[in-house]
């Protein structure tokens, strides 16, 4: 195959794409003061002009032409597979609903001394969202517990929810049904289990360390008072099905499918719900996941031709000038899909948007499939936690001011521990590590 000439300028669909969505945002949310204005942007019409931009450049093919080009970028198989992990993940949170992430909160604040209530928030959301897949999520179900803590102990409620959103970013980082997961990995072509434990010795560190820091600060806090409230454990069961069968390496759709199953059988029994209601649930969590996959099937018919017409090439000779060597090619990853984060406010669409143009960078770098989907779900979910205008901070700041609590991002950003120590974890793992050692390690806990 000819290898196609690097040229900048087909590279202007990303520009457009991204001068509409992040300007656009910007104005709603900043200008005119709208809330969640930046995500009232509509994503998918901003992807719809790109592309039209992208047919109207070079004029060499005809449109029919550029049509079989966008079919050719889309007629792979993990885009295939991935588009049905998004669906039928969606089921999954639909079916079992989001009661449960409640009840694991509350049954640790019993059980936990108030003086450890904020560590406690932060391992609750570290496993909500770990089982969830959302940080989204995670973050509207366990703010208000934030906030009730906050309220009863004396602890500031920006470190309350803080420690919430570092959790949930911790969780939508390693989550097997997360959809940052879902597209770094079967973007890059490599097993989910594979990438868990390539990303794991990353976030772990990380999560150690912001817990003990959590700690020294709460031992420095005047507590007082507690939050008690009901909760049922049962309804854990299909999420600790679905993480167990993530680790193990099971099959992806039979975990999922395990904990449909299993969810609507305790849902049923149980008397949570009804049939008629679940069948509804079902459709609801399945429609949840249709801007995504949208989004998943124009970026990749966007980026074949950007590729097509040599912007791919233009954008990798720019990017080998700036970082040599294996080493500098694995950050300058995290640069770009950071970037890309910081345009979009989005850390799945960032990580979509980056997906073909980091697997050219690791085939030039020889950087494995896990590794490159390790490093775009873990700088992405970095950048994700700390921009003041994301869906999690937004979301956070929103669920506190409904309960009558005013807290600003400038607030909360200095005690979003998590994010910040994940990047000095990354770097240390790119720089500092020794990769035959660190090979030698995965490939024996692979084994085992």
């Amino acid at each position: 195959m000819k290898d196609k000439k690097s040229n900048a300028i087909a590279l202007l669909p990303i520009l457009v794409f991204l001068i509409l969505y992040l300007g656009t945002g910007i104005t709603l949310e900043y200008v005119l003061k709208i809330p969640m204005g930046f995500y009232n942007v509509p994503i998918i019409v901003a992807f719809l002009i790109a592309i039209l931009v992208a047919c109207i450049q070079n004029r060499s093919l005809s449109f029919n032409d550029k049509l079989e080009v966008m079919a050719k970028g889309l007629a792979d198989k993990n885009i295939i597979t991935m588009l049905l992990i998004f669906l039928v993940a969606g089921v999954f949170v639909g079916v079992v609903g989001r009661s449960s992430a409640e009840s694991v909160a509350y049954f640790m604040l019993s059980i936990i001394p108030a003086r450890f209530s904020v560590a406690v928030l932060f391992i609750v959301a570290c496993f909500v969202s770990t089982a969830m897949g959302t940080s989204v999520g995670t973050i509207t179900l366990i703010t208000p517990i934030a906030v009730a803590v906050s309220e009863a102990s004396g602890f500031h409620t920006a470190l309350c929810i803080a420690s919430v959103m570092g959790g949930a970013m911790f969780g939508d980082n390693l989550s097997f049904i997360s959809d940052t997961t879902i597209a770094a990995c079967n973007g890059q072509g490599c097993a989910m289990k594979d990438k868990f434990r390539e990303n794991f010795w990353i976030a772990f560190p990380a999560a150690i360390v912001t817990l003990v820091i959590i700690l020294v600060l709460s031992f420095n806090t005047d507590i007082s008072g507690e939050v008690t409230h009901s909760y049922n454990l049962v309804q854990i069961i299909p999420y600790i099905l679905v993480m167990t069968g993530g680790i193990i390496g099971m099959n992806v759709f039979i975990v999922l499918i395990t904990g449909i199953i299993s969810g609507t059988f305790i849902m049923l029994v149980s008397g949570q719900i009804n049939a008629e209601q679940l069948l509804v649930n079902m459709g609801s969590g399945a429609s949840g996941m249709f801007e995504t996959c949208m989004v998943a099937v124009l970026v990749s018919a966007m980026c074949a031709l950007i590729k097509e017409y040599g912007g791919f090439e233009a954008l990798l000779n720019a990017i080998r000038k700036l970082f040599c060597g294996k080493k500098s090619g694995q950050f300058g990853m995290g640069i770009l899909v950071g970037a890309m984060d910081i345009a979009t406010a989005n850390n799945t669409v960032a990580i979509v948007m980056a997906n073909p143009i980091a697997k050219e960078m690791a085939s030039d770098y020889g950087i494995t499939p896990r590794k490159t989907a390790s490093l775009l779900d873990t700088f992405s979910c970095i950048f994700q936690g700390i921009i003041p205008y994301g869906a999690q901070m937004l979301v956070a700041i929103s669920a506190a001011s409904e309960l009558g609590y005013n807290v600003t991002a400038f607030e909360i950003l200095p005690k979003m521990f998590y994010p910040m120590f994940l990047l000095v974890s990354s770097l240390i793992w790119i720089y500092i590590i020794p990769e035959r050692k660190r090979t030698a390690t995965l490939e024996d806990s692979i084994e085992d």
